[in-house]
């Protein structure tokens, strides 16, 4: 399947792609996923080349701006070429549990200084007796996620 091949998918109704046999249904499916599976490659590739080429340009930009990460701009010819560097902050839970028990402990309100949020890890709650399990149910919500389908020719395996 072309990419032309892909556009004209997009157009084709779904109520029409519905009606196509599971056979075409596969053929089309695996020709897509292997067109996207080309192109998240080549988008590596080219994020690659991206980097080697503006990396360094951008990186003096934002020493001079005082900062280490973030977005510049500027120019290479008539391009205009963004540079976002995104910042990633992460906390140590255990101490972060040491100075929010320090906190407390002076006196102060914790939630004035730090976020907190709880969770239940799915497999230990299903692993607890039903009598421990009463308990934390009307402070649980279940949501689905997104349906995902497969497709493979029978005795063939997965693909």
């Amino acid at each position: 399947m072309s990419s032309q091949s892909l556009y004209s998918l997009l157009e084709t109704p779904v109520d029409q792609l519905v009606e196509q046999s599971s056979e075409s249904l596969l053929r089309i499916k695996r020709s897509a996923d292997e067109q996207f599976a080309v192109a998240k490659s080549a988008m590596a590739h080219i994020d690659l080349a991206l980097e080697l080429k503006y990396g360094r340009r951008a990186h003096q930009l934002r020493l001079a701006m005082g900062k280490d990460t973030g977005v510049v701009h500027f120019d290479d010819g008539q391009v205009q070429i963004t540079a976002d560097l995104p910042k990633r902050v992460e906390w140590h839970q255990t101490k972060l549990a040491d100075i929010v028990r320090r906190i407390a402990a002076s006196g102060d309100d914790p939630a004035q200084f730090v976020e907190i949020s709880y969770r239940v890890s799915e497999t230990k709650f299903n692993a607890w007796p039903q009598s421990l399990r009463s308990a934390f149910v009307p402070a649980r919500t279940v949501k689905v996620g997104k349906a995902k389908f497969t497709l493979g020719r029978v005795g063939e395996g997965q693909p």
